[in-house]
């Protein structure tokens, strides 16, 4: 949850001008997987406490940023119409975005620093099912695409995981099927890294591909780019 504060600093490694401001709640999962495992009643409980947990930031004047697709999508779209008169669900809809989304929104009110300590070279980027059904574009591709000497090739294809589909073991050679296109394309980029915004799908990717090399997410490429590596 980010909040802007009207007061300049000189540096600030992503957000040019603004200092921003972080809090975090004990967040219970964002009702998909039981909503979608036809558990309703649990589904409602975990509902009540996350969107009273989020409203009452939403009523603090912040902003909600989700790093999952699933979830974003989940209080963006899927309890709004599930719940299209409860008060909170349609406050939280409203201020809720994904990372990528927020960062291009601060880009056009001139707050995102572009500034860039490295390039990425080739990133092979998995736009996931759940982040494209939001209709709000490719962001993640153009905030990436900002780094000098970055080249993101987007694969817009399902990775077969679909939530708890691909781990099921009576499902899981066709979750694998599925994702084999996926694989196909990213070793065609030779790329010098792979990602996808949902860490499922990276991972579902990670188990198909040879030699099970490892996803790298969007917000670490981001961070590497701004030269803030983990020492």
């Amino acid at each position: 949850m980010i909040k802007p504060y009207q007061r300049r600093v000189k540096r600030n490694a992503i957000f040019r001008f603004w200092i921003f401001h972080t809090e975090y709640f004990a967040y219970v999962g964002c009702d998909l997987p039981v909503s979608k495992g036809n558990l309703s009643g649990q589904a409602g409980g975990l509902l009540r406490f996350n969107i009273d947990e989020l409203y009452g930031f939403v009523e603090r004047g912040f902003d909600i940023v989700a790093p999952i697709p699933s979830c974003v999508l989940m209080f963006k779209q899927e309890l709004p119409l599930m719940y299209p008169d409860d008060a909170k669900v349609q406050a939280v809809r409203r201020a809720i975005f994904d990372p990528f989304e927020y960062l291009i929104a601060r880009k056009a009110d001139g707050l995102l620093n572009t500034v860039f300590a490295r390039s990425l070279g080739t990133v092979a980027y998995h736009a996931a099912c759940h982040l494209r059904v939001q209709n709000i574009g490719l962001k993640t591709r153009e905030v990436l695409s900002l780094v000098p000497e970055t080249k993101v090739e987007v694969i817009e294809r399902c990775s077969g995981h679909d939530g708890t589909y691909g781990v099921k073991t009576r499902f899981r050679d066709a979750a694998k099927k599925i994702c084999r296109p996926v694989v196909t394309r990213i070793d065609k980029a030779d790329p010098d890294f792979y990602a996808s915004d949902c860490p499922m799908a990276g991972h579902q990717i990670q188990s198909v591909k040879s030699d099970h090399s490892a996803p790298t997410h969007p917000l670490t490429l981001l961070r590497m780019a701004y030269g803030l590596e983990r020492s």
